[in-house]
């Protein structure tokens, strides 16, 4: 399974695109979504100093066939509306991608998490194409689940570490203690840890936001 980061630039005819950025300081977050034949649905929270004339304006526009006001406050409003243009969930299911909630959308782009196969991925972007939508790739990597990540006997060794101290500070018990408790030779054990630490290491570092090159979809499905 691969996992991605996509920001996606929404196209100006679009009605999103054109609130979002006439009111900048507001932030759109898709809290839920489902797509019809012919529209969407979904129910959004909207933040910031306009929030009044942000709902004022999706009411009167063309796009938006219905809305309802759900939860309203001086700086924060939630609806739930139906739109003839929601091009994410139409990219999302004509790719059979499933789209991660919650969506943040601010100043005319949109920042969406994706979890599926290479080949899932590769379809999104086609329809992302498709229907109008640019979008830059912040990452996209393989994702394992945890199970994966070390083999049984490094599991048992970096367990068997941090019960008997290893890695406390300071140490309370050495690597020659460590092997012996686990009744291999220190070379075993040595290289056994090494090995299990470089595999969470790295990904940790997978995980931090902003460690890996920018580079286009299509590049990294295919290099990866």
């Amino acid at each position: 399974m691969a996992q991605a980061t996509l920001t996606i630039t929404m196209p100006e005819q679009v009605w999103i695109q054109q609130l979002s950025t006439s009111y900048p300081d507001a932030t759109f977050r898709v809290l839920a979504a489902v797509p019809g034949s012919n529209s969407g649905f979904a129910l959004v929270r909207i933040t910031g100093p306009d929030v009044a004339e942000v709902v004022d304006e999706m009411n009167d526009h063309a796009q938006i066939t219905e809305l309802t006001l759900a939860q309203w406050s001086e700086n924060e409003a939630t609806v739930h509306f139906e739109t003839t243009q929601p091009l994410l969930l139409f990219s999302s299911k004509e790719s059979g991608m499933p789209i991660e909630l919650p969506v943040e959308i601010t100043d005319g782009e949109a920042t969406i998490e994706v979890t599926g196969s290479r080949e899932r991925l590769a379809e999104l972007a086609e329809q992302l194409e498709r229907f109008g939508l640019k979008y830059r790739i912040e990452h996209v990597r393989e994702r394992l689940h945890e199970s994966q990540l070390l083999s049984e006997r490094q599991l048992e060794v970096i367990a068997a570490a941090v019960e008997e101290g290893y890695y406390d500070t300071p140490r309370r018990c050495s690597l020659t203690e460590l092997a012996e408790q686990l009744g291999i030779a220190k070379s075993t054990c040595s290289e056994t840890l090494h090995r299990a630490e470089e595999a969470i290491i790295k990904r940790f570092v997978e995980d931090v936001p902003g460690l890996e090159d920018e580079q286009s979809l299509e590049e990294q499905l295919a290099t990866s």
